[in-house]
């Protein structure tokens, strides 16, 4: 009997992985068609096809296929994000990446959380608290926005490797916030950033680590002797990645994103690939990733819980407006204030301002936080699901208008 259950429960999840690739296939050939992210378009699919509306796809938040999609997809598409990074350029802006990923996201946390507070009549740690959930921004979304919509070089990743860098403390943020609502833990600003510090230096470590042996193995004049399993052995190894660092209690997503810049940067080491081999493990990496984000956001759109983002609405939308346009400006143009060698220009920070979507990192978090029963889980859950749909679906779908209306798009 628990044998033909299994079975049956097996091909639903089949039949529901093949919906999920027949419809995302179709759906990202009529957003190429229609210029506009994919990511927004699987996000409405998703809306529609889940238990609320159509229910052709219900697969629970909770479930261990839906939380191995969620870790795995984002992994896959923060390495991808990684690898086309360019090192050189990197090295200009890095010191704005640092600031916008530790000091912006404690601004942004503070101002949507003193908004929460006014307009939704919380307590301030819950305020606090669903500011540290929505702080972070989504590597997930601005990864294959960016590889999209082709802007200024050094604004695409320096937005992309915030966007990566940034987990680790909206993550840390959350959890301290967290104990001090349930009464578990006292602040220290000096204990979350020591235990930042150690989380970022580590999952680089490991992540640079793996990233030059995958780089020598494939790679190397001599000892390239899995060239022909390239795509295999970047898939391995993200998964070594991600589990590495997570098993040190470091980002794995710090470690992996790593990865993909060592590999992406390998000529910079000495190693270069045939021709040939690259453009076959680029097609395999930009196919993969294609099927990450259909996966990841198809699903995340059918988990939006309707009645309860409804039970929270008008001041759900109030708040996530103060946190697009008064929290971001504001962590922007302070935190590029601290580094003047950028030499950032209006249009540049403006379009910063524009572009922080919120997506896979804050929706897990808030997740957790609803699992946990955490105090006010309610209320930042439904906020969060808000901030997922107006930032992605506003923000994203406005990219390429807004970066051509500031005269930021690269020439074709």
């Amino acid at each position: 009997m628990e044998s033909s259950e299994s079975i049956e429960i097996a091909k639903q999840a089949l039949l529901t992985f093949g919906l999920i690739l027949a419809i995302g296939s179709f759906l990202g050939i009529t957003a190429k068609k229609l210029k506009t992210p994919d990511v927004a378009i699987f996000l409405l699919a998703g809306m529609v096809l889940g238990p609320e509306v159509m229910g052709v796809i219900d697969i629970k938040a909770n479930s261990v296929a839906n939380q191995l999609i969620l870790i795995f997809g984002s992994c896959y598409i923060l390495f991808d994000g990684g690898a086309s990074l360019k090192l050189k350029v990197l090295k200009e802006v890095w010191l704005t990446v640092v600031i916008l990923s530790t000091l912006g996201v404690l601004i942004s946390m503070f101002v949507t959380g003193v908004a929460a507070y006014w307009i939704l009549g919380i307590p301030f740690i819950i305020a606090l608290l669903l500011g540290a959930t929505i702080a972070s921004t989504d590597p997930a979304t601005l990864v294959p926005v960016f590889q999209q919509v082709k802007i200024r070089e050094r604004v695409a990743q320096a937005v992309m490797s915030e966007s990566a860098f940034n987990d680790a403390m909206g993550a840390i943020a959350t959890f301290t916030v967290l104990g001090i609502a349930a009464g578990h833990a006292e602040f220290s600003l000096f204990g979350s950033m020591g235990e930042l510090l150690w989380q970022a230096c580590l999952g680089i470590f490991v992540g640079g680590i793996l990233g030059y042996l995958a780089a020598v193995l494939i790679a190397h004049e001599k000892f390239s002797f899995l060239l022909e399993y390239a795509p295999l052995v970047t898939l391995m190894a993200v998964i070594g990645a991600y589990m590495g660092a997570d098993g040190a209690h470091a980002s794995g997503f710090m470690a992996v994103f790593t990865f993909g810049i060592i590999l992406g940067n390998k000529d910079m080491f000495g190693f270069e690939m045939r021709e040939r081999e690259a453009e076959r493990m680029e097609d395999y990496i930009t196919t993969t990733a294609l099927i990450m984000r259909m996966f990841i956001f198809i699903l995340l759109g059918s988990q939006v819980n309707f009645a309860l983002m409804n039970e929270y609405l008008i001041g759900g939308v109030i708040v996530v407006l103060i946190f697009m346009f008064i929290g971001r400006p504001l962590t922007v143009f302070a935190c590029a204030a601290l580094d003047p060698k950028a030499n950032w220009t209006r249009n540049e920070l403006l379009f910063m301002c524009w572009t922080r979507e919120t997506g896979v990192i804050p929706g897990a978090l808030a997740g957790m936080l609803v699992g946990m029963k955490a105090p006010g889980a309610d209320v930042v859950a439904s906020v969060t699901f808000i901030a997922i749909l107006m930032t992605i679906l506003i923000q994203a779908t406005t990219t390429k208008w807004v970066a051509q209306k500031l005269d930021l798009l690269e020439s074709s």
